[in-house]
């Protein structure tokens, strides 16, 4: 799968998500939403390294949720690009990508 593509389809569920609980997704949602993100995949991180409670969770259910963290920053991140019109591919190329060797 692509990003336009994944993009595409996270787009969809967002505008569903924004309109079930009645709220704009304006510029502002975009990004708390990507630091909310952050801060669960930091206390994931956190409960799988044993700094932090794990609230009853087993081992198991701490990996399974550090892990689906990470999907849920990868999803706002592309969010977030799309509102803003951000090409991430030619961004990565640009940024990253060129020290190739």
């Amino acid at each position: 799968m692509d990003l336009e593509e994944l993009t595409a389809r996270l787009e969809k569920i967002s505008v569903g998500y924004g309109e079930q609980l009645g709220f704009d997704r304006d510029p502002d949602w975009f990004l708390l939403k990507l630091q909310e993100e952050v801060g669960e995949l930091t206390q994931a991180y956190l409960q799988l390294t044993g700094r932090a409670r794990a609230k009853g969770a087993t081992p198991d259910d701490i990996r399974a949720t550090f892990h689906q963290e990470f999907a849920d920053v990868l999803c706002q991140l592309l969010l977030f690009a799309h509102q803003h019109q951000v090409d991430l591919p030619a961004e990565v190329d640009r940024k990253w990508l060129r020290y190739e060797a």
